[in-house]
């Protein structure tokens, strides 16, 4: 398919992941409107040939498909339509999924932040209105809570719900300075963009919108949570901490960190040594040892709520796309 000129100021392209879709994916296309200027399928090594029918069954020249060689999951072929939209020359990238599950009208909400230069990627977030969460299956609204606190931790991003939403937008510039080589890209794709878009500072916000569920099967597993969800999560807030409170900068919340964690556990060990040494003797421990213990932990708690406190504050809340914008013209203009 030939490039076509943009025909508006802001150049939206749309992202869309292909795989077992046929039964939906004309329907997506057919309501993607006139203010989108490019579209990309990407077919995810598609058994059914999804990449093929689009090509046979769709005529809007927007439409480009493009194909994995093998199969690398929701997050890979996102990140195939990421590259080719930014080489195509887009200013904003939406990805919405070709199930139908997700409606193309909600589209403009999800730019509308960027292009006022508001925030740097917005995200779905299917729990905004409590009388929609109750039509919700238990186990999704279940799962998604245990992962929204575990990618609250892991992102930085206390201030949004619904990690797994993969109704997004992001600014072009944000994807160039993205390490899109180290993003995971099956599962954990969508908690992982998030940590990825702390580390450079991006600003993320919450897209109410409404969940369309029919009577399908829930692809949640409560083993995946437990097992993936949990260790990527820990190991990505791990790194986020690490990161933030000890390579960029060192201040009165590493303090915080620090300290919580030495009193907590050091509170900790010295009252199960005690509580295991009398257990034996079967005597009961002096007012005195139990303070040692009692103390350090509690004070070591409340290091730990001084340190999420300054944490939660400190939430990116300014996006960054601008500054990149302003950057990358400015470097152009010393070239030239």
């Amino acid at each position: 398919m030939t490039d076509l000129p943009p025909n508006q100021e802001n150049r939206i392209a749309v992202v869309i992941p292909s795989f077992r879709v046929k039964s939906h994916i004309i329907e997506v296309l057919n309501g993607i409107g006139p203010a989108v200027w490019r579209i990309f399928v990407v077919d995810d090594c598609c058994p059914d040939g999804s990449g093929d029918f689009v090509r046979q069954h769709c005529r809007d020249p927007r439409v480009e498909v493009l194909r994995n060689k093998q199969n690398l999951g929701v997050g890979g072929a996102v990140l195939a339509g990421y590259r080719a939209a930014v080489a195509a020359g887009a200013d904003v990238i939406v990805k919405i999924d070709g199930d139908g599950q997700m409606d193309p009208a909600l589209l403009s909400h999800f730019v509308a932040p960027i292009i006022s230069g508001e925030a740097d990627y917005a995200k779905g977030n299917r729990f905004y209105n409590l009388e929609n969460v109750r039509s919700m299956p238990p186990v999704r609204l279940a799962g998604n809570a245990v992962l929204s606190f575990m990618t609250k931790f892991s992102s930085g991003y206390w201030n949004i719900f619904d990690p797994t939403n993969g109704y997004t937008a992001i600014h072009a510039n944000v994807v160039r300075i993205l390490p899109l080589q180290k993003i995971k890209k099956r599962y954990f794709f969508e908690s992982d963009m998030l940590f990825r878009l702390n580390t450079v500072r991006a600003k993320v916000v919450d897209i109410p919108m409404l969940a369309r569920y029919a009577n399908e099967k829930s692809n949640l597993s409560v083993h995946k949570v437990i097992t993936e969800f949990f260790w990527h999560n820990v190991a990505n807030g791990c790194k986020r901490i690490f990161y933030s409170y000890f390579l960029r900068d060192f201040s009165v919340a590493t303090l915080e960190l620090i300290f919580g964690l030495l009193l907590l556990i050091g509170g900790g060990i010295f009252g199960a040594i005690e509580w295991i040494i009398h257990a034996r003797q079967n005597t009961f421990a002096s007012t005195g040892t139990v303070m040692l213990s009692a103390l350090p932990v509690l004070s070591g708690l409340q290091l730990l709520l001084a340190f999420i406190n300054y944490d939660v504050a400190t939430v990116p809340a300014n996006a960054i796309h601008g500054q990149l914008v302003a950057e990358e013209q400015s470097q152009k203009e010393g070239e030239s």
